[in-house]
């Protein structure tokens, strides 16, 4: 609070010699193992110090504590090897760190939770793979007022494996608008799962705040297929957004590369959580086998406590390759913060292949994807006006579900109509499809929604999804 009654002094520039410390060149830097926090101590996790470079240019100051008591832990360049003494030359002796990374006991060089830039971090999930990443706050994200970046300046780590395989990070956040206090208990158990509790205090007008915010790419998948460039079938780290509403209706929006900027807000109150997964875990479908992308992490926001009323975004940009994220999801409150205002929230970030509390009521989407519109051996429709869509659902009340004629396809659509709908089970699988054509003249996008119902059952989750037409963007 007191911070944040005084204005934000911002870092001071990076030094040339760290600037041109690109990638590869950090690849030839390494932290001695010999030197990390807790190497020796029974069940604590060891934690090792990134060192500066070109992307994350700024230090951070980094303390650890024992017995309530904070220590200061020194910078010293004797902890890192440089495969380039000249460089080691051009640093200076109070140089600093860029973040630090948990490793995994027993593990040499592998590493589970990672905190490094601005204030991003990321856990490595069920299968030591990083992919999507967390950050303390958003500030004004795709907004007309440029977008904000506040920054972890200083960290304070206490071993807590006496409690559980746990380590607790408390973290101080900078920035021009905001100040702000973190705890973050971090646990290696169920992948990795993160309790945050944060305090934000104001100081100038933040009209976006984004709680939680997730940040991904998605290139293409199964229902992009004419952005697929690159020889691969598909290409993200997260394939949907999950959402479970405050009324407890599950929600799955398939990503898209949208030819523009998207922006979609989906209005609750009291969500019950949110996340971006990725649900298609074969690795037949990435064929990758350096990337991995099938073992990449999902991760969902569980709300500790009443969050009121407020919007899921979603934020979706124009990609063509897979090195930027373009995907960008968090909770807006619906008040804006204003100039001496405090706001405090807690949640958890469960870091796993699958969501937690998987719904038993209704079966799951698993796959969409589009297609020509029309009736095979009839006359197919000629103008990109028609469009097939076909969504797999699988779980819940589908998994012992005999097949049978008699499942429905309940479909909407911003315009358009909805012809051809049908339901079927897969052959040789648990999975059953659901299929329809969307008519459509020109205009925008199209925002369809979907779910299967027997009789007045509802059968799955609700599928929603934004479609682009290829004749106006290329993208279908």
């Amino acid at each position: 609070m007191t911070l944040a009654k005084h204005p934000y002094s911002p870092p001071r520039p990076p030094i040339p010699a760290v600037t041109g410390i690109r990638f590869d060149d950090l690849q030839k830097i390494n932290f001695r193992a010999e030197h990390a926090l807790w190497k020796n101590t029974p069940k604590a996790f060891p934690v090792r110090f990134f060192h500066l470079h070109k992307y994350a240019p700024t230090p951070v100051r980094m303390n650890v504590v024992r017995n309530g008591v904070a220590y200061p832990i020194a910078y010293d360049k004797a902890t890192f090897n440089y495969e380039d003494p000249e460089l080691a030359t051009k640093l200076p002796a109070d140089l600093g760190f860029a973040g630090f990374r948990v490793m995994n006991d027993g593990k040499a060089n592998s590493d589970w939770l990672s905190f490094q830039g601005a204030s991003y971090f990321r856990a490595s999930g069920e299968q030591d793979q990083y992919g999507i990443s967390a950050r303390g706050i958003a500030l004004n994200t795709a907004t007309e007022t440029k977008e904000e970046f506040p920054s972890f300046t200083e960290f304070w780590l206490e071993d807590g494996t006496a409690n559980g395989p746990l380590i607790n990070i408390f973290a101080l956040l900078e920035g021009p608008s905001v100040t702000g206090a973190y705890k973050f208990v971090a646990s290696r158990e169920h992948g990795a799962t993160i309790d945050v509790h944060a305090e934000l205090f104001v100081r100038n007008d933040v009209p976006r705040l984004g709680v939680a915010p997730l940040t991904s790419m998605y290139w293409f998948g199964e229902n992009q297929r004419r952005l697929a460039a690159d020889w691969r079938p598909e290409i993200h780290d997260s394939d949907g957004l999950a959402m479970w509403t405050g009324k407890g209706e599950r929600i799955f929006r398939p990503l898209v590369n949208p030819p523009s900027l998207q922006i979609n807000s989906f209005v609750d109150d009291n969500p019950k959580g949110f996340g971006l997964v990725q649900r298609d875990r074969t690795f037949a479908n990435y064929q990758d086998d350096s990337a991995f992308y099938e073992r990449r992490p999902s991760v969902w926001v569980e709300p500790k406590g009443g969050w009121g009323p407020g919007t899921v975004q979603l934020v979706e940009i124009p990609t063509d390759d897979e090195i930027h994220d373009n995907i960008v999801a968090f909770w807006q409150p619906r008040a804006p913060l204003a100039k001496g205002d405090t706001f405090a929230v807690d949640y958890r970030l469960h870091w796993r292949n699958r969501q937690p509390y998987p719904p038993d009521n209704v079966a799951q989407v698993v796959a969409t994807r589009t297609g020509r519109g029309g009736i095979p051996g009839q006359p197919r429709p000629t103008d990109n006006k028609a469009r097939k869509f076909v969504i797999d659902f699988e779980g819940g009340p589908l998994a012992d579900l005999e097949p049978r004629y008699d499942l429905t396809p309940v479909v909407t659509t911003s315009r358009g109509k909805v012809l051809n709908g049908y339901v079927v089970k897969i052959v040789g699988t648990e999975r059953w499809r659901a299929v329809f054509d969307v008519e459509f003249g020109g205009g925008g996008p199209l925002d369809l929604r979907c779910f299967v119902r027997l009789g007045d059952r509802t059968l799955t989750e609700t599928w929603l999804y934004q479609y682009f037409p290829p004749s106006e963007s290329g993208r279908g």
